[in-house]
């Protein structure tokens, strides 16, 4: 019995869908197209937060050593920095090497530095890498804490803009996540009422006869579901093809940025899609459903 009523169910769902091709062809494409822009904007999201954890490892805090510090001791400093929170690297920079570096950044100006070699009025220092920029300033202030720490040198302002950027397009994935998923199960809802308004009169009578609620509702939330994962497949298609031509055409022509290639992350979206497909199918024809059943 069961397997006759999956069976009735797949070929009535499938027919309802073909019943009203123009009315699911536009349900498909409104669908899609929600999910490809709600995609394409979490693909932009997503590039941009590699791109933002890119420069994550250039917001640096550079600590300089008491002067009075013989090398040994600022060595020595090492162990205790790293048992600061939210520290990721540490490395030391003899002040010979940061002599060197100064000589580099001046270029043909470096002459000015000749001879301070054996009188280097620099300090050793260590250049520290954080886990979380967004802690930038309590990482700073319990660095400053250790004993044999002279002084800091970061660049606050640029942290800031950093975890700034990546709220704001969290923020914007999220709504458009929201608002565009809500218009998808407003689409399918309005397909899926219209199937059963047409089959109004088939329903009363299975109601009479006794049929239950469960066995009325099946079909149609088998076409919601066929609805929302045929869209999911069309927007994953289009989505490659979209996104392809902007990694490898513009963006790769202009080297602005790097673009993480399809294919690293195509089968997670793939069932990411298929998945919001269903939910959103599913979603809009059971909310059809309950308020038509109740009538």
């Amino acid at each position: 019995m069961k397997r006759f009523n999956l069976r009735y169910y797949l070929k009535e769902g499938i027919s309802n869908f073909f019943s009203h091709r123009l009315m699911s062809v536009a349900a498909i494409t409104v669908i899609a197209a929600c999910l490809l822009i709600t995609s394409s904007f979490s693909l932009v999201a997503y590039n941009l937060g590699i791109q933002v954890a890119d420069l994550e490892t250039q917001s640096e805090i550079m600590l300089w050593v008491d002067e009075t510090y013989t090398r040994p001791q600022a060595q020595a400093l090492e162990e205790e920095i790293k048992q600061v929170d939210n520290v990721e690297t540490v490395e030391f920079i003899p002040k010979e090497e940061s002599l060197e570096d100064y000589k580099k950044q001046m270029g043909d100006d470096a002459y000015i530095l000749e001879g301070l070699e054996n009188d280097n009025p620099l300090r050793d220092g260590y250049r520290i890498a954080m886990k979380d920029v967004s802690l930038h300033q309590e990482t700073v202030d319990a660095l400053e804490k250790i004993d044999g720490i002279a002084s800091t040198t970061s660049k606050k302002e640029f942290s800031d803009k950093l975890v700034k950027m990546r709220s704001v397009v969290n923020a914007i994935s999220y709504t458009l996540i929201a608002m565009l998923g809500a218009v998808s199960i407003f689409i399918i809802s309005n397909t899926v009422k219209l199937a059963m308004f047409a089959r109004r009169e088939e329903i009363a009578i299975m109601r009479m006869v006794g049929a239950t609620n469960h066995f009325i509702r099946s079909p149609f939330i088998v076409e919601g579901l066929v609805l929302g994962e045929i869209a999911a497949l069309v927007a994953f298609g289009l989505e490659w093809l979209i996104y392809d031509y902007i990694a490898e055409g513009v963006v790769g022509s202009t080297g602005l940025m790097e673009m993480v290639a399809f294919p690293q992350f195509a089968l997670p979206l793939l069932l990411m899609m298929l998945a919001a497909g269903l939910v959103l199918g599913s979603g809009g024809s059971v909310l059809t459903i309950r308020k038509f059943l109740k009538v």
